[in-house]
């Protein structure tokens, strides 16, 4: 006799339907699966991929610390006594991503306060199992940028260990000879019709198309290559096979990957298209069918100093003057000088210091203008998040609104809105939702190495599905999911309370695929960044005097506002009102106060900024749209 479903099967039945078509599995024998799956000894029960590390008294079961600490958030599960299991230090140190450390025996469930809906006992959905050989090291990075004087990240470690851990995901600057050929690849692929030809509904094998488009593609590019440059082009056509050319293939592509890792604002239609391509000729079938493997790692910092023998080059205290972002603000001519012949002095001597006959100077230089990049990324990308958060602790309290205008207090239906929070609830659910985006952007090269990984893996297989959206290739994320849920655990830990939702979407309707996962947070950046350029004009302009050429535009901002100061935090108000009021969508699963949503909520303000009181004031500081690329603000 059949078993009614429950209340928790009915609510996810959707993601269950997801991994089912991409296993191509019924719902029937899914359950079976389910009920006979357990966990193996001495890994958690609810995610069965982690190594367990606390022991649940009352549930008598095991657990992982981001599971166990997202079960017993709330209910009477938030009374259970937690105690901390001795795990065995090999096998725990093949776990160390998702370590946060500071657990004691005998824990609450309280003390463990982290990642969980609200008002329910979500748990977290069991994660797609990976290949092994492609398992990336998700080691949590620092949460702050480095102070290049003191030599010491936030959490202590030394600037050497931050950097050596983080360098193993900066992508490697491309050499000029690279860059020519990255034009050719954006050129062929600006042509391709990939996308087009293949993400459409069929019911034959689509394997022939693919190959044969993946061909028309390489084509392409070996004609381009033979008319900019013969004696390359030549040897490409020498023997006329795909197959023998794999490898200059594999080098082409990587390029494009790892110029977009470090520019996300580059290759906006092409990327995609390229990631589609690899994701076919991943299959077995197909690579097969084309006789050679169209993708090979990103190289990164790390991976290149450690082929050629040299990775203790960071370890030098003088890679933190060497790489040094040099801001001009704030200082003098002769001071911003004196810092650029100290970075160049520190980059000659790292490069004399430290090569060999293996690693010319050349490469070593490479690596540390690499490393600078990523520096220059973190102030572009995570600083407007610090800012953000700057003005919001500074400009506002939690305990009250200044006024009944500044109050940050929203209610579901007025004004769009949908949600319900108090001034104080809204002031904490922004402070958390601007924190988990200065986390996630901080280790975004590392989870762009995930997604590539989830995205290229030919054991992690896509489903065509009309998300509503259109057609989207709907793909587990294992990985990101695992690295992204650890750094909302993180960040849960991190503030003072947390309000609304910890759904984080993927692989579903939502966010169909990890590239969809990308793309939505490098939007963070072009979002605030506009934002912060209008408060710092009205900064700049209170520094000025009336008798100074902008006196007319002060007059006109205090007869409107009483002063450039309650400018500003009308500004903020606002922002911290509209931006974060759960809007965007026609219901919770695609907006709301979800992890997902709150961007959502974001990008609605955005498409009605021209509609608020201030608009003025942004078109005075420079602003000309959120596009973030060269048809928007630079």
């Amino acid at each position: 006799m059949p078993v009614a479903p429950s209340l928790s099967e009915i609510l996810h039945a959707e993601s269950d339907d997801v991994l089912a078509e991409q296993f191509d599995t019924t719902q029937s024998a899914e359950s079976d699966n389910d009920n006979d799956d357990t966990a193996p000894d001495g890994f958690c029960v609810e995610c069965k991929d982690q190594q367990a590390h606390v022991y649940c008294e009352q549930c008598q079961e095991d657990f992982c610390e981001v599971c166990g600490a997202m079960i017993h958030r709330t209910g009477r599960r938030k009374l259970h006594v937690l105690k901390k299991l001795d795990t065995d230090p090999a096998a725990a140190a093949q776990n160390d991503d998702l370590r946060l450390g500071g657990e004691k025996e005998g824990l609450s469930g309280e003390e463990m306060d982290t990642t969980a809906d609200d008002g329910s006992d979500t748990q977290q959905p069991q994660q797609q199992e990976g290949d092994d050989d492609e398992e990336e090291n998700e080691e949590s990075l620092a949460t702050e940028s480095v102070g290049a004087q003191s030599g010491k990240t936030a959490n202590g470690a030394s600037f050497g260990e931050w950097i050596k851990e983080r360098a193993k995901y900066i992508p490697l600057r491309l050499t000029l000879r690279e860059r020519k050929y990255l034009r050719l690849l954006e050129a062929a692929l600006n042509v391709s019709e990939y996308t087009d030809k293949i993400d459409v509904l069929m019911y034959s094998n689509k394997s022939k198309r693919m190959v044969a488009q993946i061909k028309e593609l390489c084509a392409i590019l070996s004609g381009l290559v033979l008319s900019t440059d013969y004696k390359a082009g030549q040897a490409l056509f020498e023997t006329r096979q795909f197959a023998e050319n794999g490898e200059f293939y594999e080098k082409m592509f990587e390029i494009g990957r790892r110029h977009k890792i470090m520019n996300p604002e580059k290759m906006r239609n092409e990327y995609g298209k390229l990631m589609y391509m690899l994701q076919d000729a991943q299959s077995a079938e197909i690579k097969g069918m084309l006789g050679f493997s169209a993708v090979s790692p990103i190289k990164t910092v790390y991976s290149v100093l450690e082929s050629l023998g040299v990775e203790y080059v960071l370890d030098d205290e003088m890679v933190a003057v060497a790489t040094k972002e040099i801001a001009s603000h704030g200082k003098t001519r002769a001071q911003v000088q004196l810092e650029v012949k100290q970075k160049e002095r520190a980059v000659e001597y790292l490069c004399k210091a430290y090569a060999t006959t293996e690693c010319p100077a050349e490469v070593i230089r490479q690596c540390l203008y690499s490393i600078g990049d990523n520096h220059a990324y973190l102030r572009f990308n995570r600083d407007p998040c610090d800012r953000m958060l700057s003005y919001l602790t500074t400009l506002f309290a939690a305990s009250g609104a200044e006024s009944d205008s500044l109050s940050l207090a929203i209610l579901y239906g007025r004004n769009g809105a949908r949600l319900s929070h108090s001034h104080e609830s809204q002031f904490y659910y922004v402070q958390q939702t601007l924190t988990l985006w200065r986390e996630i952007l901080h280790d975004m090269f590392m989870l762009w190495h995930q997604a590539d990984s989830d995205l290229l893996s030919p054991r992690n297989t896509y489903r065509l599905k009309d998300t509503g959206q259109g057609l989207n290739r709907v793909q587990a994320c294992p990985r990101v999911s695992k690295t992204v849920h650890g750094v909302l655990h993180r960040t849960q830990k991190a503030v003072t309370r947390w309000v609304g939702s910890s759904m984080i979407h993927l692989g579903d309707r939502n966010v169909p695929n990890a590239l969809m996962f990308i793309d939505k947070y490098n939007q963070v950046a072009s979002i605030l960044n506009p934002v912060v350029r209008a408060l710092e004009y009205l900064e700049a302009l209170e520094q000025k005097s009336h008798g100074s050429q902008t006196g007319r535009t002060i007059s006109y901002i205090e007869s409107i506002y009483g002063s450039v100061q309650d400018a500003k935090k009308h500004i903020l108000a606002d922002f911290f009102r509209s931006a974060f009021d759960g809007s965007g969508a026609d219901n919770f699963f695609d907006a709301g106060s979800c992890i997902d949503g709150r961007l959502t909520s974001a990008w609605n303000w955005c498409s009605s900024i021209e509609k608020k009181t201030y608009f003025n004031i942004f078109l005075l500081s420079g602003f000309v749209g959120f596009n973030g690329g060269p048809e928007g603000f630079s």
